[in-house]
């Protein structure tokens, strides 16, 4: 059977514990993990990209798991390109492109939808607050797309939460030294 690798590129502007709980999910579902943190032209990022991937780096390393890795090499703000590259480093194996329920409805609108859909398994994970509606996931498959939505139970953090009103409770605790150290998203002390 060919074994098939988890792609999950995300803003990580910061990680949050939703990040965490993901990440650890689909170790549950895939027989490997590759993360990258990356540059989504749809949103405006607090945090340089180097940082960023300094974050996501430390969160991963705090999971601690060999089948799980960062690899920054997948990185463009465009997901066909990340899969190009996907594919040729990992080419026996199947590809399952994951993103949250928020991202599933912007996709037909994504550069290249219709080509990088066909390339791949969709894997769709289901987030408190945006509800995954059934026309949705239709929408999805007619442009092409193999979708299995992730049974996974994810917290209902958000990045967007921390860098807005520094929910500094969203946190993962390995991630404090970098953020303290940067004077990262308002943050002034760890919780204790």
């Amino acid at each position: 059977m060919t074994a098939t690798i988890a792609l999950l590129g995300t803003s990580a502007d910061p990680p949050t514990l939703g990040h965490q709980a993901l990440l650890e999910g689909l170790l549950d579902h895939f027989q490997r993990v590759a993360t990258w943190a990356s540059d989504n032209p749809l949103k405006r990022h607090d945090a340089s990209l180097d940082l960023r991937s300094e974050l996501l780096q430390a969160l991963v390393m705090a999971i601690d798991n060999p089948r799980i890795s960062i690899d920054q090499t997948l990185s463009s703000p465009y997901t066909i390109t990340t899969l190009e590259r996907a594919a040729h480093r990992w080419p026996q194996h199947e590809l399952c492109f994951v993103v949250g329920s928020d991202l599933a409805v912007q996709i037909p609108q994504w550069r290249s939808s219709e080509l990088w859909l066909k390339r791949c398994r969709l894997g769709v994970v289901p987030r408190k607050g945006w509800p995954l509606e059934p026309e949705h996931l239709e929408q999805l498959r007619r442009l092409g797309a193999e979708i299995t939505v992730l049974p996974l139970q994810i917290p209902a953090t958000a990045s967007s939460s921390i860098r807005h009103t520094s929910a500094a409770d969203q946190i993962p605790k390995p991630l404090w030294p970098l953020l303290l150290q940067h004077n990262l998203y308002g943050l002034q002390d760890a919780p204790s």
